[in-house]
């Protein structure tokens, strides 16, 4: 299988930018991701989940169903942690001093 060679994208914010008002302006080519790809290969990948699932009996789906659970319970979950106050992190950051109190005198 031949897969045309997409130019990759500038990683400098600024010729991203250029690069991408380039291609909106049509002052440069973008690459169609279709290129260089049979057209019937392409147009049956779309329908390719649809025309499965027309194919599969109740049964069958809801087995699908069954072993797609049971792979998403066997995930670790992800624990919320509670997030420190923003005055935490900034007292331990490397390059922030902290700040000191200053005691003012009453007159």
């Amino acid at each position: 299988m031949i897969v045309a060679a997409r130019p990759k994208r500038p990683r400098d914010p600024v010729q991203l930018a250029k690069a991408i008002g380039d291609i909106a302006t049509g002052q440069a080519a973008d690459v169609d991701p279709d290129a260089g790809k049979n057209p019937a290969a392409v147009e049956l990948g779309r329908l390719g989940g649809k025309a499965r699932a027309a194919k599969r009996t109740a049964d069958q789906r809801s087995a699908d169903a069954k072993r797609a659970a049971a792979a998403r319970a066997k995930k670790p979950k992800k624990r919320l942690t509670e997030q420190p106050s923003p005055a935490v992190e900034q007292a331990k950051h490397p390059l922030r001093k902290p700040r000191t109190k200053i005691a003012i005198p009453d007159d």
